[in-house]
């Protein structure tokens, strides 16, 4: 620590200069360091006892969970600051468990959460991570409040409900679906200043038509991971008038044959239509330029028209869109494995579609990196706004560590 303290201070002052006491830039520095320095856990107790004379932990405790400052401000700042380093390819949405053991914190709840595999008692946090294949950050969260916890909700639980004063969750905050929180959340880094050149998701996203629909209003480019149930039509397709009955309404035009499923029209290409591609070095010893295995496989990328009674209702054209329907069927393998779909454009090389549609590893490595070493899921206070505050600041510890790691070299920040 003591050969980057100059620059972790330096990096700080530039993030907390919108808070207007300096007790509270002292804090905010303080607590970053506190995520950084070498220990098991990173809630207040423990790191108080590591930081030496700015270990008061009451001060600590009081500056994560009461005081009164904005995370949006030092996330805008840490956004800012993160688009010039990375220089990114994509925004990636994705969420992540944060696993209690009781039900007094904010938005606890028996839920799905991808972190234990299962439904199980926990907080599920919506993030977005700018990114490209060198290093990637965190700018940008939303604790998800279940349909429990809201009172209007014809699922409220009584008891959640009547904890929300205790947690500190607003009255305005209520139970909002994942991929809406992504929206907002994109609408509010767009109000930042911060273009975003595409937006990556899995398919617990991918699969909402409305999340799609979001990102095509606002005229953003996406690769999303979507199930194979989905349908649409072959690119070639075209719609056709009904002969007309004679009363009545003329009847709209329509595809003359039935949409299919996205994994019905990739095995109707057949395995001769999948085509090598490797994508990026991964974690495992090889020849590669970082002396890393490259990944690889086998992808079928087709021309489709998604179908769908929401995706017909939403366009006013005769014709269903074209979009890129991207699945990986690897060599060993009897049928696809995994699907996605993307508006980027027709004309886009095989190798760049799954490069970009691939990139979301990244954010489950940001995720990985700061539940292991900067204390993401630590924070043992209850109220809402101290969630918030303490991701937001060990997002600013995450992107600490990246940058140094980027000023290294083209290596080091390989793995950042």
């Amino acid at each position: 620590m003591a050969g980057v303290r100059e620059g972790l201070e330096a990096f700080a002052a530039e993030l907390f200069d919108g808070f207007f006491r300096a007790d509270q830039r002292r804090w905010g520095q303080a607590y970053v360091r506190g995520l950084l320095l070498d220990g098991q856990r990173k809630s207040v107790e423990p790191m108080a006892a590591r930081l030496g004379g700015d270990g008061n932990r009451q001060a600590l405790a009081h500056f994560i969970t009461s005081s009164p400052w904005d995370p949006a401000h030092v996330r805008a700042r840490l956004a800012w600051k993160m688009y010039e380093a990375i220089d990114p390819e994509a925004l990636i949405v994705d969420d992540t468990g944060f696993l209690k053991d009781g039900d007094a914190s904010a938005c606890v709840s028996r839920q799905y959460t991808g972190t234990a595999g299962k439904v199980t008692n926990c907080q599920v946090g919506v993030s977005l991570h700018l990114a490209r294949e060198r290093a990637s950050a965190a700018v940008n969260w939303r604790l998800f409040l279940p349909a429990s916890w809201d009172a209007a909700s014809p699922e409220a639980d009584a008891d959640k409900v009547a904890r929300r004063g205790r947690c500190g969750i607003p009255a305005g905050v209520g139970h909002v679906e994942k991929w809406q929180l992504a929206l907002d959340m994109i609408d509010e880094t767009q109000s930042w200043g911060i273009d975003i050149p595409l937006v990556v998701a899995d398919a617990g996203y991918g699969d909402a038509a409305a999340f799609r629909r979001g990102l095509e209003e606002r005229n953003l480019p996406y690769a999303v991971g979507i199930s194979s149930r989905h349908t649409a039509h072959p690119a070639a397709a075209r719609p056709v008038q009904p002969a007309y009955a004679g009363t009545g309404r003329p009847p709209k035009m329509q595809y003359p044959e039935p949409a299919q499923t996205m994994k019905d029209l990739v095995i109707a290409a057949g395995r001769a239509a999948a085509r090598p591609v490797s994508w990026r070095e991964g974690s495992r010893p090889g020849k590669g330029l970082s002396d890393f295995k490259r990944m690889y496989s086998r992808f079928v990328a087709l021309r489709i028209r998604p179908a769908g009674r929401g995706i017909r209702r939403a366009t006013d054209e005769v014709e269903l869109p074209e979009r890129w329907l991207l699945a990986e069927w690897p060599a060993g393998e009897s049928e696809p494995v995994q699907f996605w779909l993307s508006s980027l454009p027709s004309g886009m090389p095989l190798a760049t579609l799954v490069r970009l549609a691939k990139l979301r590893w990244r954010i489950e490595h940001d995720y990985r990196e700061m539940k292991q070493a900067l204390g993401l899921a630590h924070f043992e206070g209850r109220t809402y706004q101290g969630w918030h505050h303490h991701v937001t600041l060990v997002s600013a510890a995450h992107a600490f560590c990246t940058l140094q790691r980027l000023a290294q070299g083209p290596k080091d920040a390989a793995q950042a």
